[in-house]
């Protein structure tokens, strides 16, 4: 039976490494596997008002691509991507049509502004951006509780992807 596992959290926490990573255990327990990154499927400009996030976009796309991958034989889908409420994870279960485990990267703030300088060191705007956004974001799903286990974002990558594998075994 397919399944899912959304790797979530902050802006600066690795959600794409980690979902990288996981995709990379997988093809070496020979399990067929595809990797979404949500941040692809909702990048268009302008975004509609009142959807500064394009989350219908994000959707419409997402239901296109994951049909496309269990299709061509993929029995895990792997994303990355941010879901700031419970309905958002519902939908995203609806969409993709299996089921889908929630695992949420949890890095000190501290260090994700380090990552995020790093990442935005020729891009003061978006740092800035990313900055405020990552404490702003950490709150947000604190309160929302979306996932349904976390691991440290801190330990070495295939750990990291290794630990979110074994929280989601299905």
């Amino acid at each position: 039976m397919a399944a899912a596992l959304l790797i979530t959290g902050t802006v600066g926490v690795g959600k794409t490494s980690v979902a990288d990573a996981v995709g990379d255990v997988l093809a070496g327990e020979g399990i067929p596997y595809a990797v979404i990154d949500l941040d692809w499927l909702r990048r268009a400009w302008p975004a509609p008002p009142g959807d500064p996030f394009n989350s219908a976009l994000t959707m419409r796309n997402l239901r296109a691509v994951a049909a496309n991958f269990l299709d061509a034989g993929a029995e895990r889908l792997v994303l990355a991507g941010v879901i700031e409420h419970r309905d958002e994870r519902a939908r995203h279960e609806e969409v993709l049509g299996v089921p889908l485990t929630v695992c949420r990267i949890r890095v000190p703030l501290a260090e994700t502004h380090r990552r995020l300088r790093g990442r935005h060191v020729h891009d003061p705007q978006g740092l800035d951006w990313h900055l405020d956004r990552a404490g702003e974001l950490a709150d947000i799903l604190d309160a929302a509780k979306v996932e349904d286990f976390t691991v440290d974002g801190t330990k070495a990558l295939k750990q990291v992807a290794e630990e979110a594998i074994k929280g989601w075994r299905v």
